[in-house]
């Protein structure tokens, strides 16, 4: 007799539900049952915050706890960031904003190792043109500028003076006859005023730096400003407020200035405030300003706008440095400290051939002053 067949095995079917993050309701690998009887080997291992699931790779991660150590180390890795991006836009800003001096300064300059090693005389100097339309007294507007200001830095290599020269000074520039030393600039630009300082002086000069007055502002900005300590300054640059210009107001003591109040500072050629103020009264208000652009360079607060300095730096200034060079001496400045300026002091006054009058400065005084600058 025929067996029936048997009736087909039931099945249940179940419906997977998709998982926020993947995964049973075990790891695998945990132990215990399963839906289907069978057991998995392996110990249960609970996630941190209760999580026993997830993708493989959050499985996979390692959770720790913070320590000191740790942050600390992420702290010197964002301030080591911090740092190179700053390093990079200088050189950057350095190498495509930078305005280079005439080919012929680098014949009359001296050749000297990286600044921030070895000792470096560098030439500071400041030119008297203001704009056109400049309704200044006495403002240059066209034709050849005289030097505004003249200074020599010997930084580097453990050594760091100054040495301020009045632009009134008189010495003989070759061919010119007996005249004003800021007149060199005027008669063949940083070349000649290189060549006549060494001269003048007897040192060695081996970098050449022109404030470009253009920018100069912007990069007081991007400091944030700067805290100026000085007498009383009142002056109308470009014939102030009134004509268009700029009107600084600057009482005895301490002051936040801003980019445009350091600009006329700088500018600064009559002092209402002093009328009888000489040039080198002037001379200690651009030293003053000097130091407050240095001490602001190293505050705390000047970290956090690093960047912003390290780009609009290259710009405020012509040079023969490249980037690099730059960057060693602006290195050698931070890590020095803040020596008091010198200045040739005259004991006179002669009056040139044109009718003008300038200052007599003794051969003592000078090698005495030199002898001090060069063993600063």
């Amino acid at each position: 007799m025929p067996r029936e067949p048997e009736p087909p095995p039931s099945y249940t079917r179940y419906r997977a539900r998709p998982r926020l993050l993947g995964g049973g309701e075990r790891d695998r690998g945990a132990a215990g049952p399963l839906r289907d009887g069978r057991t998995s080997g392996g110990p249960l291992r609970e996630r941190p915050g209760g999580w026993r699931r997830g993708p493989r790779w959050l499985r996979s991660l390692t959770w720790r706890r913070l320590t000191v150590k740790r942050v600390v180390l992420g702290v010197i890795a964002l301030v080591l960031a911090w740092l190179a991006l700053a390093l990079v836009l200088f050189l950057i800003s350095s190498h495509f904003e930078r305005t280079a001096p005439p080919s012929n300064v680098a014949q009359a300059l001296d050749p000297a190792g990286f600044p921030l090693t070895s000792a470096n005389n560098i030439l500071v100097l400041g030119s008297d043109r203001r704009p056109k339309g400049s309704k200044e007294p006495g403002a240059n507007t066209s034709g050849p500028s005289r030097s505004d200001s003249i200074m020599l830095m010997r930084i580097g290599g453990g050594h760091d003076s100054r040495l301020s020269i009045p632009r009134d000074t008189v010495i003989e520039i070759p061919g010119h006859g007996l005249q004003k030393i800021n007149a060199a600039y005027a008669f063949g630009g940083p070349a000649l005023s290189i060549s006549v300082i060494k001269r003048y002086l007897g040192v060695p000069i081996n970098h050449v730096v022109e404030v470009n007055f253009e920018d100069f502002p912007q990069l007081i900005d991007a400091m944030g400003g700067v805290d100026y300590t000085g007498g009383c300054i009142v002056s109308r640059i470009d014939g102030g407020f009134s004509n268009g210009g700029y009107t600084l107001r600057l009482p005895k003591g301490t002051h936040h200035i801003d980019g445009k109040q350091a600009l006329a500072l700088a500018r600064t050629r009559e002092n209402l405030c002093a009328p009888n103020e000489s040039d080198l009264q002037r001379a200690e208000h651009q030293q003053a300003l000097f130091s407050a652009m240095k001490n602001r360079l190293l505050s705390p607060s000047s970290f956090l706008r690093l960047p912003w300095i390290a780009w609009n730096a290259p710009p405020a200034i012509i040079s023969d440095m490249s980037g690099p060079t730059l960057l060693g001496l602006f290195g050698a400045m931070a890590v020095s400290g803040t020596p008091p300026t010198r200045v040739l002091k005259p004991f006179g006054a002669i009056t040139l051939p044109d009718g003008e009058s300038g200052l007599r400065v003794s051969e003592a005084e000078r090698r005495r002053d030199v002898a001090q600058f060069m063993s600063g």
